[in-house]
């Protein structure tokens, strides 16, 4: 399970639109595999150094997206990042997508909401709003 503020979420999809509209469009995020034409508004769910989710919008030269890591798994807050991820993202680094209109709609349906929850498994990636 990652859990990610809401805030932080709306922070980072609005960045990745400011990024696309200054630099002519979003990222794919497999580089070389996803076509152009399935660029658009969303997050990247990152297994890497910890997991983390970027914004997707283009970038200018030397610019980096920004990034907000998982509550429960960030490397500078859990010295027992590396195993969470593993257990609960996989050992390998990967990429996930989530359409940022998908989640909008989301969140818009509970208003309430202060967290984005997302549980994955082998097949399939699970999104659920709650309060804290």
């Amino acid at each position: 399970m990652f859990t990610f503020a809401i805030a932080d979420i709306r922070a980072v999809v609005a960045r990745g639109r400011s990024d696309a509209a200054a630099h002519g469009g979003f990222r794919v995020p497999y580089q070389g595999i996803s076509p152009q034409r399935l660029a658009t508004a969303g997050l990247w769910l990152v297994g890497d150094e910890g997991v983390y989710i970027m914004s997707s919008g283009k970038l200018a030269d030397g610019e980096k997206p920004l990034v907000v890591h998982a509550e429960e798994c960030d490397p500078k807050t859990n010295p027992d990042y590396w195993h969470y991820k593993r257990q609960y993202f996989g050992g390998d680094d990967g990429v996930e997508f989530i359409d940022a209109t998908e989640l909008e709609m989301l969140m818009a349906a509970s208003p309430d909401a202060t967290h984005l929850k997302i549980i994955m498994d082998d097949t399939s990636m699970s999104l659920t709003l709650i309060h804290r």
